[in-house]
């Protein structure tokens, strides 16, 4: 067990927010941290006690730790203990304000190398249901999205080269951390999208929903769903919704009831009411 004296020993004290131990958590942009040309090197920041406790339970690799010095001796030492022999930086609030969001991550950061990608025929093995997430941009979203899944009963979550990254800053601290907890993966690299990754699917044994505002559609709690053994989730992008070609490929094309003139929510609330009537158990 490590004692005061070695923990101390790798603590750095920054009291200059220019420090280059801080580029990471500072100045490094996410497309920087995602290093896609060597994704073996990429890295992530986890924020919140909760979300950083998730991501060492799901195996992530600690590089390096930031927390507002009151913290050291208390929410952030068990954690620590976990984190190995790596820098831990400590800073007064005056420099670690300057660091955009850091308010409303409880003291401390943790940078950590990003886990490699499974295929979508590991991610989907033991799946009965699955989110498909066709181009939905809004990190905000995402993070929601995931967190819903975890929450209620999606066993993956599948998305579309252009949707934004699950680990980008914002999507982790939304999502809770749950974005450790549900196996994901991108359809990239499995041909084109809908037309191939639609066939995977299927493939897989899966039927396929489309959320969709359609006119052919059926209500969200249609008993025919709620039965079938293996079924994709599919939502689409902010504003316009699925693809045509998407909506057109679908087993099932799904919309969810709405009242007083509203015509649809927001595809992350949408997400949460598809998935508690979707879900199978």
């Amino acid at each position: 067990m490590e004692d005061a004296k070695e923990k101390e020993s790798r603590v750095v004290r920054i009291t200059d927010f220019s420090a280059p131990e801080l580029d990471v958590y500072a100045r490094l942009r996410e497309v920087q941290l995602l290093n896609r040309h060597e994704p073996w090197k990429g890295i992530f920041i986890a924020e919140s006690p909760r979300v950083i406790e998730r991501a060492l339970d799901a195996g992530c690799i600690p590089l390096s730790f930031l927390a507002e010095e009151k913290y050291l001796e208390k929410e952030a030492e068990e954690l620590l203990k976990r984190c190995g022999d790596i820098p831990v930086y400590t800073a007064g609030m005056d420099v670690l304000a300057q660091i955009t969001g850091y308010k409303l991550t409880r003291g401390m950061l943790c940078a950590m190398r990003r886990p490699l990608l499974k295929t979508v025929r590991e991610v989907c093995a033991d799946a009965r249901r699955i989110a498909v997430l066709e181009n939905v941009v809004n990190p905000t979203n995402v993070g929601a999205i995931f967190r819903s899944a975890a929450a209620l009963g999606m066993d993956a979550v599948l998305l579309t080269p252009d949707c934004s990254d699950p680990l980008y800053r914002r999507s982790v601290r939304v999502s809770m951390g749950t974005v450790f907890q549900i196996p994901w993966t991108y359809l990239e690299g499995e041909g084109t999208w809908p037309e191939e990754g639609m066939a995977l699917l299927k493939e897989l044994g899966f039927r396929t929903a489309a959320m969709t505002l359609a006119e052919d559609s059926v209500s969200v709690d249609d008993p025919q769903l709620f039965s079938e053994e293996k079924l994709a989730v599919i939502l689409g992008t902010e504003g316009d919704g699925l693809s045509a070609d998407t909506v057109a490929d679908c087993d099932y094309r799904v919309r969810i009831p709405m009242l007083h003139g509203v015509d649809s929510l927001n595809v992350a609330a949408a997400s949460a009411v598809a998935f508690w009537e979707l879900s199978g158990k």
